[in-house]
């Protein structure tokens, strides 16, 4: 079942139920812009599915966070998620069905969404994936003790950087904390000279998290 066309009203409780395992689009660029940094969210809330947009939650702290780590001028809404592809960002997630919690996916549906990703990667060619989420990241990718920050891997010569869950639920976090993970990830992107025509060259793909200028 498609989602309804976004609108200014909250999502009752029928909606949200019938948002169950519903998909929501990725938000990108359009074809052969470039892809400065791809976050991707553990998978759709039943508030983003029944709205059509990602982080839509309220209290999801996505939003205000990656308007204070510079990333955009201002602070968007959910519902002008459409205009990240003027500033070299996008969205998707590892599992594309919305839940009520992410606890409700299983360990395959996360390892699969980690291919579903090598594909989407190698299509559109982002300089970075940041993953909002550590123990998701843990179990897509099979490193147990991963941890917050630059990763030494990369995915199909992206880069990995992994976020804290933006959610409200996640009690470890908070606007200004996540504000300053997404600032260190821009200020790495800007020092290692990434973000001039938002594509890395091939030359800096790949190399290791020590290379990565972190403050």
């Amino acid at each position: 079942m498609k989602a309804p066309r976004p609108g200014s009203a909250r999502p009752s409780p029928a909606d949200l139920a019938a948002a169950a395992n519903r998909t929501i689009p990725d938000v990108l660029p359009g074809a052969g812009k470039p892809l400065r940094v791809l976050f991707c969210g553990i998978n759709p809330s039943l508030y983003s599915a029944a709205t059509g947009w990602h982080f839509a939650r309220p209290g999801n702290r996505f939003w205000p966070a990656l308007h204070l780590s510079g990333f955009t001028p201002r602070r968007l809404a959910p519902a002008e998620q459409d205009l990240l592809g003027g500033y070299g960002l996008g969205i998707t997630n590892l599992v594309a069905r919305a839940t009520a919690q992410a606890a409700e996916l299983d360990p395959a549906e996360l390892r699969a969404g980690g291919e579903r990703l090598a594909g989407l990667i190698a299509e559109r060619r982002p300089g970075v994936l940041a993953v909002a989420g550590v123990t998701a990241y843990r179990t897509a990718f099979g490193r147990p003790r991963a941890a917050i920050g630059p990763q030494p891997d990369t995915l199909v010569g992206a880069r990995l950087w992994i976020l804290p869950n933006p959610s409200g639920l996640n009690a470890h976090t908070s606007v200004p904390l996540l504000a300053e993970d997404m600032r260190r990830l821009r200020e790495a992107l800007d020092d290692a000279e990434l973000c001039g025509c938002c594509c890395p060259p091939r030359s800096l793909r790949g190399v290791t998290v020590d290379a990565w200028p972190i403050r």
